[in-house]
């Protein structure tokens, strides 16, 4: 005879945490797969999407990536040796500079093979993040917006302000062009193209226009990048062994 027996206390108990630690996760990051708490698979994906997040917090409604969040994750996937590689998924309208800048710093400082992959689009200071990987690509129909620094907010002196963001945009183009092969020149021609976004200045590139412009390495989706990014690993590993003998 089959009894249909119930749960025991205690297995509701470790269900009951483990949805609880599930929707802290999610809360936290935005996502269940945290690179400090998976051993499933030696590649992580961070996603970077909507608004980037810097020191203000915005309107709620706004879909957005908090670099807080992004940063410890960076961390945690360097130091942690179960993962060996590092896929970058961006859909981003852009956000604060210097956080932007920041994720791409740390990105491009990490020992591990990097790949990045722009879906949809990847403007404004996510662009720097795109080409701050070992290896970029774009979607056939992905969009990036180049375009020069704008500043919000109380201006408080006229020239300082102009200086403050000569300063910055300067950060952007360097960062840019030692980590894509686009030429300085290219590059601010297309920041400061007239005509091309309505009552504004600024270049939309797609898909291979990126890419004929040296912006962007590859045009591809998932199934290039992760066969791009598995290539890289192979290599880091194989110079590794290279570097015991």
């Amino acid at each position: 005879m089959i009894k249909d027996e119930k749960p025991s206390e205690g297995g509701k108990q470790e269900s009951g945490k483990h949805a609880s630690s599930l929707i802290e996760k999610i809360q936290e990051l935005g996502e269940t797969n945290v690179p400090q708490m998976s051993k499933d698979s030696k590649i992580h994906c961070l996603t970077i999407v909507g608004q980037i997040e810097g020191h203000l917090q915005l309107p709620p409604q706004n879909k957005t990536t908090k670099y807080e969040h992004v940063i410890p994750q960076i961390v945690a996937i360097e130091q942690n040796p179960n993962i060996e590689g590092l896929l970058v998924i961006l859909n981003t309208v852009g956000g604060d500079v210097e956080a932007g800048l920041a994720i791409s710093e740390m990105l491009a400082s990490l020992s591990k093979p990097t790949v990045s992959i722009v879906l949809g689009g990847g403007h404004s200071i996510g662009v720097p993040i795109a080409v701050s990987c070992d290896h970029s690509f774009i979607a056939e129909t992905a969009t990036m917006t180049i375009h020069p620094i704008r500043l919000t907010g109380l201006v408080i002196g006229v020239p300082q302000s102009f200086e403050y963001l000569d300063k910055m945009q300067e950060r952007v183009v360097n960062f840019v062009t030692k980590h894509s092969k686009i030429p300085e020149e290219t590059f601010k021609e297309l920041m400061f193209a007239k005509g091309n976004l309505t009552r504004d200045i600024g270049t939309n590139v797609v898909g291979s226009e990126a890419v004929d412009s040296g912006l962007i390495d590859s045009v591809g989706g998932v199934g290039q990048a992760m066969r791009r990014l598995n290539e890289l690993i192979a290599e880091y590993n194989e110079a590794g062994k290279g570097m015991i003998q």
